[in-house]
């Protein structure tokens, strides 16, 4: 199985989660647990930083569809930062540019929240 690591950090009241490794199938749960937590602590603005991300699957690309519209809900997020090349090509392949904001730096979509 390919190594997946997913960790959080804050940055004020935004919520940066930081995404290495492979998001597939049988990593995704691992996200979903991530945001969970967010939701239980009443957190809803999210940047996800992409920087050391290898690969995503559909099923990771799901992971946000299913979380995205709560944080909405909630007046907050989920923004993307960092994304290498080919991962990104993956997002904008599916049409994720126009529901998502896209970021070089991880300060961008911080400071995007205000």
């Amino acid at each position: 199985m390919a190594d997946f690591i997913v960790s959080s950090r804050t940055a004020g009241d935004v919520n940066l989660i930081d995404v290495k490794g492979y998001l597939d199938a049988h990593t995704a749960p691992e996200l979903e647990n991530e945001f969970n937590k967010l939701i239980e602590k009443k957190q809803f603005k999210v940047v996800v930083n992409f920087g050391e991300l290898n690969y995503i699957s559909s099923a990771g690309l799901g992971v946000f569809m299913a979380y995205v519209e709560t944080m909405r809900e909630h007046e907050g997020d989920i923004k993307f930062s960092n994304l290498k090349d080919d991962v990104y090509s993956i997002f904008d392949l599916l049409g994720f540019p126009v529901l998502y904001e896209f970021f070089k730096e991880e300060k961008e979509a911080i400071k995007k929240f205000g």
